[in-house]
């Protein structure tokens, strides 16, 4: 099982409710495709860098997870497929950056 961090963003029309919905649709997928989530984080409505799809914000969240590899590619479908998108980014972390995000989490438990 490989380590991975999925960060996507979503549009800012939607209603809480929505959010959350979509949220926890990927969650199940992953968990269902047999994932062990190390962390979930909702980072809320940021603004964006530069327009996309004519939106200036979107809900951020931030998914960490160990899942085959083979899941992957999948749930990256999913993504493309899903209008409630607008962005999303999934990398493999190295020992480094698990460390890294491990020391992260620990900081904003302190800080919580």
């Amino acid at each position: 099982m490989n380590h991975y961090e999925t960060v996507f963003i979503l549009n800012p029309v939607l209603s809480e409710d929505q959010i959350k919905e979509t949220v926890k649709k990927y969650e199940d997928f992953l968990v269902s495709n047999g994932a062990k989530m190390v962390s979930k984080e909702d980072w809320g409505l940021k603004k964006l860098a530069y327009p996309i799809q004519n939106k200036k914000s979107g809900f951020y969240h931030l998914f960490e997870y160990q899942v085959a590899g083979e899941v992957i590619n999948p749930l990256e479908v999913e993504f493309g497929r899903d209008e409630r998108f607008m962005r999303h980014l999934t990398v493999a972390l190295d020992k480094h950056a698990i460390s890294w995000a491990e020391r992260r989490r620990d900081k904003l438990k302190q800080k919580a």
